[in-house]
């Protein structure tokens, strides 16, 4: 760590180790030129303290142990053969390069990651190929293609508030969103429902996965 309370891991490549990001006052900066291998990575910091920059993940497990909240590095990364466990809510993950011009978000990409031991809320799949992943169980829930689905998704009458405040607004995601898992816990508690109210929709369509 140096005197500015940065933790930094570029220019090298890690295999076979648990590496530890617990230091709630330490700013962990991961990349750029990063490539990390069959490793442990620990996570108890909040967003702001945690920078992710044209790094490379194989085979790697991500433990949360610390909800990480409205995320958007994980598109500097390129994840292949990683799992996740552990709260997440409002991150995205794969290839955005129209998120920013800056280098760090144009090699992002996901492809065989499993998220079964992940609560995720509001976490979206960008331009890649959600066939590759495998989405946590309910109480989440998976759009596939919510943007080319919405109309059809549109085309019932979901619960509370849902249906004005999530579904009809999933046309609005931006154009490369080709997966959307949400947390029926959490929608029901914010949008005036319950999960088995909802529930009773999603089973309803082939393109939402539960």
């Amino acid at each position: 760590m140096d005197w500015l309370g940065n933790v930094v891991f570029k220019d090298r490549e890690i295999e076979n180790e648990r590496l530890e990001l617990t230091d709630k006052n330490a700013n962990y900066i991961l990349g750029p030129n990063l490539t990390v291998k069959n490793c442990t990575l620990v996570l108890k910091v909040a967003s702001r303290r945690l920078s992710i920059d044209r790094a490379r993940f194989v085979d790697c497990a991500f433990e949360v142990k610390q909800e990480l909240k409205n995320y958007q590095d994980w598109i500097g990364a390129a994840l292949k053969g990683c799992r996740f466990k552990g709260r997440f809510s409002g991150c995205d993950f794969g290839h955005w390069p129209e998120y920013s011009s800056l280098p760090w978000c144009q090699l992002g990409s996901i492809e065989d990651c499993d998220f079964t031991e992940a609560r995720l809320d509001g976490c979206r799949i960008m331009g890649s190929d959600p066939a590759t992943l495998r989405f946590p169980k309910w109480p989440c829930f998976t759009l596939l293609d919510p943007i080319g689905r919405a109309r059809e998704l549109n085309s019932v009458q979901w619960p509370g508030q849902v249906g004005p405040i999530v579904i009809e607004t999933l046309g609005k995601q931006p154009p490369g969103t080709v997966a959307l898992t949400e947390d029926a816990t959490a929608i029901a508690k914010r949008f005036d429902t319950t999960p088995e109210e909802l529930r009773a929709v999603i089973e309803k369509f082939d393109c939402i996965l539960y």
